[in-house]
C-alpha cells in the first residue's frame, strides 16, 4: 500500500479528533499527548563488498512521533508517522505510517470488548532468534536484518477478553510489500530486487481481504497463543526475471511474488522459577520453496531462558538463552533458519542508566555457517540514549541462503533523543 494512501486514510480518521480538540473545554478532547524520538545512525561495513556499487558505510537519521488523543468517553486515536533518511542507500530512505487507529472499548457482560480501526502493528511470539508465528504485519527489512521491525498494516481488529483469556479477530487489506536494500545497499541478494515487477496470486492483488484470528490465555505457569491466518503471504517468493536479451547471458532481476497461504501457529511460554521454556511452531500451506515448488511445511523454534538474579552479589541480572530453530524443508527453506542453534547471554545492570549488554551466536546445523552479534545499550540522560551493535558473519556456507551477505558484517552506532 502506498504511503499517500496511508496518509490520506490516517488524516481522514484524525480529522474528527482534531475538530474535537477545538472544543476541549466541552470535554470532547480531554487528553492529548505527544511523544517521539530522533535517532542518528552510523553503520560501517569493514569488509569489501560482494557486489559492484555497494558502499562501505550507511549514515543518516530516523524520526518517529506519536500523537495520542482521548476524549472523556475513553475513545482514543493514535497516530505514529515514521521517516528514515540514509545517505548510503536511497532504497533505505523511506517513510511509513506505523499507527493511525481509532480505539473504542466497553463491557460485554462480565467481559470486555475492544475495537481498533485503522493502521496498527500487532506482535505475536515469545522467542529471541526470529519472529516465526508473527504474520499480521509486513517486515520492514531495511531497518534491520533481524526481521523484527514491522510496517503499519490497515486492519479491523476486534478483541473479546475476560478471565478465560482473549479472542482476537482481524480483517486486513492493503497488503504492504516488503522493503529491501537497493543497488548501493549492503545485506542484499546478488540480483537486484525490482519492486515494479511485484505480482500477486490473488486477482485482487494488494486489496485482497486477509483474515486472521488468535486466542491467548494463561493457565497457571503456561501462557499460550493459538493463531490462524488466511490471506496473502508477507514473505515473497523471489522469481528470477530476465530484463534484457542483448547481453549473453542476459541480465535478470528478482521479482517479488506474493502467494495466498494459510498458516496455523502456536506460541507458548512456561514460567517456572528462574526458567522460561519457550515454543513457537507453524504449519503453512500454499508457499513455494527454493525450488519454486509449492510445499506445505512445518517449522518450529524451541528454547529455554535461565535468569541468574543479583549475579556476582550485585544488582545485575544475567539471562542465558538457548534456542533451536528447525524448518522441515531443510536446504530448500526460503530463510536462513533451516536448522540453527542460538546461544545468547544478556546482562542487565539494573542501574539508573538501564545499561545492558547482549552477546549471541547463531550457528547452522545444516551448513558451516555462523553469525555472531554483540549489543550495548545505555541511557545517557532522561532524554538521550546510546545503542552500539556489531554483527559479524564469521563464516557463511556457499549453499546457505545468506551467502550473498557473507561480507556484510557491520558495526552500528545509534544516538537517540526521546521526548
Amino acid at each position: 500500500m502506498r504511503l499517500p494512501l496511508l496518509l490520506s486514510a490516517a488524516l481522514s480518521l484524525l480529522a474528527p479528533a482534531l475538530a474535537g480538540g477545538a472544543h476541549a473545554q466541552d470535554g470532547i478532547a480531554d487528553l492529548i499527548e505527544l511523544s517521539g524520538r530522533l535517532s542518528t545512525e552510523a553503520r560501517l561495513y569493514p569488509g569489501s563488498p560482494v557486489h559492484p556499487g555497494q558502499r562501505s558505510h550507511a549514515s543518516g537519521f530516523a524520526a518517529e512521533a506519536t500523537a495520542y488523543i482521548e476524549d472523556d468517553d475513553g475513545t482514543s486515536f493514535t497516530f505514529t508517522p515514521f521517516y528514515r533518511y540514509d545517505a548510503g542507500d536511497p532504497d533505505r530512505t523511506h517513510a511509513d505510517v506505523r499507527d493511525a487507529y481509532l480505539l473504542m472499548y466497553g463491557d460485554l457482560g462480565d467481559d470486555e470488548w475492544e475495537l481498533r480501526l485503522g493502521v496498527d502493528r500487532v506482535f505475536w511470539g515469545v522467542v529471541e532468534s526470529r519472529p516465526l508465528v508473527d504474520i499480521v504485519n509486513q517486515t520492514d527489512l531495511v531497518e534491520h536484518p533481524n526481521e523484527k521491525t514491522k510496517l503499519g498494516q490497515p486492519m479491523v481488529h476486534v478483541t473479546w477478553s475476560g478471565d478465560w483469556g482473549a479472542l482476537e479477530l482481524f480483517g486486513l487489506t492493503g497488503h504492504r510489500t516488503r522493503t529491501f536494500p537497493g543497488r548501493h545497499g549492503r545485506l542484499r541478494p546478488a540480483p537486484l530486487i525490482d519492486h515494479d515487477r511485484t505480482s500477486y496470486e490473488s486477482s485482487a492483488e494488494e486489496w485482497h481481504v486477509d483474515l486472521a484470528g488468535r486466542f491467548s490465555g494463561s493457565f497457571g505457569p503456561l501462557d499460550v497463543g493459538l493463531s490462524v491466518f488466511d490471506g496473502t503471504s508477507r514473505e515473497p517468493t523471489m522469481l528470477p526475471t530476465v530484463v534484457g536479451s542483448t547481453i549473453v547471458p542476459p541480465p535478470f532481476v528478482l521479482a517479488p511474488y506474493y502467494e495466498r497461504i494459510r498458516q496455523y501457529g502456536v506460541d507458548a511460554q512456561i514460567t517456572t522459577g528462574q526458567w522460561l521454556l519457550k515454543l513457537e511452531a507453524i504449519h503453512r500451506a500454499g508457499a513455494q520453496n527454493r525450488r519454486y515448488e509449492e510445499e506445505d511445511y512445518a517449522a518450529f523454534i524451541t528454547g529455554v531462558e535461565y535468569t541468574i538474579n543479583q549475579v556476582w552479589e550485585s544488582d545485575a541480572d544475567l539471562s542465558l538463552i538457548a534456542e533451536w530453530a528447525h524448518d522441515e524443508r531443510g536446504e530448500w527453506a526460503t530463510n536462513a533458519f533451516e536448522s540453527d542453534v542460538l546461544l545468547a547471554a544478556r546482562l542487565g545492570l539494573n542501574d539508573e542508566y538501564d545499561t545492558q549488554f547482549t552477546v549471541s551466536s547463531l550457528e547452522s546445523l545444516e551448513y558451516s555457517s555462523r553469525a555472531i552479534s554483540a549489543e550495548f545499550k545505555h541511557r545517557l540522560s532522561d532524554s538521550w540514549s546510546l545503542h552500539v551493535e556489531g554483527l559479524a558473519y564469521a563464516e557463511i556456507d556457499e549453499k546457505d541462503v545468506m551467502y550473498d551477505v557473507r561480507r556484510d558484517s557491520f558495526i552500528e552506532v545509534n544516538l537517540d533523543y526521546s521526548f
